[in-house]
C-alpha cells in the first residue's frame, strides 16, 4: 500500500504542477470577448475560438453568453469572474465541448472562471484528449433533457452510450487522460462528475477540490465502463479522487446515486487501480463509496485494484437491486464475480448501519480504519470468501461484541488483532 500512496502523492504533485505552470508559449496571442463586442473584442466565444490559433488565450468579460462553445485546438478560455460569467446554454447540447473526437490529438486545453449552465446534456463535455484544465468553474442545473421517470435522455450522441439516466452528469471526461478537474462546483445537474470510456481508456485524471452536491439522479463521482461507441482500449483507469466533497447526491430516487460509484455492467468492464482518498461523502442516496459489478454471464467485470483510504463517511443510503445492503452503508464492496486487490483503509465511517459491506467472492483487506455506529456493524461479510479486517477501531477499547462497540456479521471477518484507539497518522 505505501508504493500506491508514494504514486498518488507523485500524481496530485505532478497534477499541481500543471496548474501552477501554465504558461504562453513563444508567439501565442490573447483575444478578447466581453457582450457587446467592443473594443477589438469578439462578441461571441464561439467566434473567438474559431480564429484562435493553437495556445492562445481568450479573456472574456462578464456577461451572459447563449452558446455552446466547441473547442477543437488547444487554448487557454479564461472567464473575468466565475459568478458573472455565465454560458447559458438553454435548448444547446452542452455549453462547453472539448472535442478530441473530431480533432485527433486534442490537448493542453484550459478552461476556468465560468458558470456553465442549463445544457439539454452536459455543461462541460471532454472526448478523446489530454492535459486538459478545468478549473474554478460552477456548473449548474444542467442535464435539462432528462426525462427521468422512463429514464430517457432524447437526442444525445450516439457516442454517450449509457447516459439516458443522466444525460452525460454536471462533467463528463470520455477516453480522456492526464487531465484535472479542481475546484469547481457542481449543483443540481443530474450528477456531479463522470468518468468514462466508450471511445477510448480514461486514465491518470486528477479529480480533487471539488464541491458536488445537491445532484438528485445520479452520483456524486462516477467513474464507470461502458459498452464501446469506438475504442482501441476500454477501462477506467489510475486515476485518482482527492479532496472533493460529494454531499447529498442521488436522493431524488431509490438506487440513485453514491457519493463516488465504481461500476460495471458487462464483459469485460474495467474500472481498476483507482485511488479514493481524503474526500467527504456525506448524505447520498446510495453508500459512500458503491462497488458493482452486476455483469453474470461468465466472463465477469475488472474492477480490481482500487484504494479507498482516508476519507470521511457518514450519513448515506442503502444499496439497492442485486447490490442491496440491509441498511444505510457506507462502503459497499458487491461483484458477483470476484474483485480482487481491494484495500479500505484509514477512512473515519459513522451514522451508518453498516459500515463496511462486502459481498464478492475475494478476499477485502480493510485496516486502520475507524467504525464509529455504536452497536451498529462495523463490518458485514455477506461473501464465501474473507474480510481481513485486522487493526481497525470499533468504536471502543474491546472490539467487536463490547459494550458500545460496532459489531461483525458473517462469517470470515478477521478483526483480531484490533486498534486499542483510533488510528492517527503522521
Amino acid at each position: 500500500m505505501n508504493g500506491n500512496i508514494r504514486s498518488v502523492a507523485l500524481r496530485i504533485a505532478l497534477c499541481a504542477a500543471l496548474i501552477t505552470g501554465i504558461c504562453k508559449p513563444a508567439g501565442a496571442t490573447t483575444l478578447c470577448v466581453n457582450p457587446g463586442g467592443t473594443g477589438g473584442c469578439f462578441s461571441k466565444i464561439g467566434l473567438a475560438v474559431s480564429a484562435a490559433l493553437p495556445n492562445d488565450t481568450i479573456n472574456v468579460a462578464s456577461g451572459t453568453y447563449k452558446e455552446d462553445v466547441v473547442i477543437g485546438k488547444a487554448l487557454s478560455l479564461i472567464g473575468a469572474n466565475r459568478n458573472n460569467t455565465i454560458i447559458d446554454a438553454t435548448g444547446l447540447s452542452n455549453g462547453v465541448y472539448i472535442d478530441g473526437l473530431d480533432h485527433t490529438g486534442l490537448s493542453n486545453v484550459v478552461v476556468r472562471g465560468f458558470t456553465v449552465e442549463n445544457a439539454n446534456y452536459e455543461g462541460i463535455l471532454v472526448t478523446n484528449a489530454s492535459g486538459v484544465t478545468v478549473w474554478g468553474n460552477i456548473v449548474v442545473y444542467n442535464d435539462k433533457s432528462l426525462e427521468p421517470s422512463i429514464p430517457a435522455c432524447p437526442g444525445q450522441p450516439a457516442f454517450e452510450t449509457a447516459e439516458s439516466d443522466d444525460c452525460g452528469e454536471g462533467i463528463h471526461l470520455i477516453g480522456v487522460d492526464h487531465s484535472i478537474l479542481t475546484n469547481n462546483t457542481l449543483e443540481n445537474n443530474a450528477g456531479g462528475v463522470l468518468l468514462t470510456d466508450e471511445t477510448d481508456e480514461t486514465h491518470d485524471n486528477l479529480i480533487t477540490g471539488n464541491v458536488v452536491r445537491n445532484n438528485p439522479f445520479d452520483c456524486g463521482i462516477t467513474l464507470a465502463s461502458h459498452p464501446p461507441y469506438s475504442r482501441t482500449t476500454l477501462g477506467v483507469i489510475h486515476n485518482t479522487i482527492s479532496n472533493n466533497d460529494s454531499l447529498h447526491n442521488g436522493y431524488q430516487v431509490p438506487g440513485a446515486g453514491a457519493g463516488v460509484g465504481i461500476f460495471g455492467f458487462l464483459p469485460g468492464a474495467t474500472v481498476s487501480g483507482n485511488v479514493v482518498i481524503n474526500n467527504r461523502l456525506r448524505n447520498n442516496g446510495l453508500p459512500g463509496v458503491a462497488f458493482h459489478a452486476h455483469y453474470t454471464g461468465g466472463a465477469g467485470e475488472n474492477l480490481n485494484d482500487n484504494i479507498i483510504v482516508c476519507n470521511q463517511i457518514s450519513g448515506n443510503g442503502a444499496d439497492t437491486g442485486d447490490a442491496a445492503t440491509p441498511g444505510p452503508t457506507g462502503i459497499n464492496v458487491y461483484g458477483y464475480y470476484a474483485i480482487t486487490g481491494t484495500i479500505i483503509s484509514q477512512n473515519v465511517i459513522d451514522h451508518e448501519a453498516y459500515d463496511l459491506f462486502v459481498n464478492t467472492p475475494a478476499q477485502v483487506d480493510a485496516h486502520l480504519n475507524t467504525f464509529l455506529g455504536r452497536d451498529d456493524v462495523g463490518v458485514d461479510n455477506s461473501s464465501s470468501s474473507t474480510v481481513n479486517a485486522t487493526e481497525n477501531w470499533w468504536g471502543c477499547f474491546g472490539g467487536p461484541g463490547a459494550e458500545g462497540c460496532t459489531t461483525v456479521d458473517g462469517s470470515g471477518v478477521l478483526f483480531t488483532p484490533l486498534l486499542t484507539r483510533p488510528f492517527q497518522g503522521r
